[in-house]
């Protein structure tokens, strides 16, 4: 029974390699793009783009173990559930009153290390936003005139 069962499990699992979740992949920045929407020092977009853009824009890099199922599906949740909250690639199609308060919720959750998340981290050590980071980023916003938690 038991030898029935493991290879039941085994023969699902390499069934699952066959059915992979889309690639959030798209040629290029985005005409909406944040970098697009204003100007942001090199730095800030370079800790967006390092830190950031793989759960929250069009372009994510892949390593090699999204290929494995069912973490590719996880990976996509995560990415689909990322851009729902915040998607940088698409920032310039958000209201005023909308980009104020992603930007606001963005330096809430560096400033409380709630991004980027702890699975992320697992695997991304190099993601996690320094103090010094989280400062460039707020001085960024706060030079819009966005309102941010102190």
């Amino acid at each position: 029974m038991i030898k029935k069962i493991a290879i039941g499990v085994l023969i699902l699992l390499v069934v699952l390699q066959f059915v992979r979740p889309p690639r959030n992949l798209a040629e290029g920045i985005s005409e909406n793009d944040i970098s697009k929407t204003y100007g942001i020092p090199d730095a800030v977009h370079s800790i967006f783009v390092e830190k950031c853009y793989d759960c929250h824009s069009n372009n994510t890099i892949y390593p090699w173990y999204t290929n494995v199922q069912p973490v590719g599906w996880w990976m996509n949740y995560h990415i689909e559930d990322g851009k729902k909250h915040l998607d940088f690639s698409e920032f310039k199609t958000y209201t005023d009153k909308k980009a104020n308060h992603k930007l606001e919720e963005l330096s809430e959750m560096v400033v409380d290390g709630l991004m980027p998340i702890e699975s992320y981290l697992w695997m991304h050590r190099n993601a996690k936003v320094s103090s010094e980071e989280v400062s460039m980023i707020n001085n960024w916003i706060q030079s819009l005139g966005v309102k941010i938690k102190e």
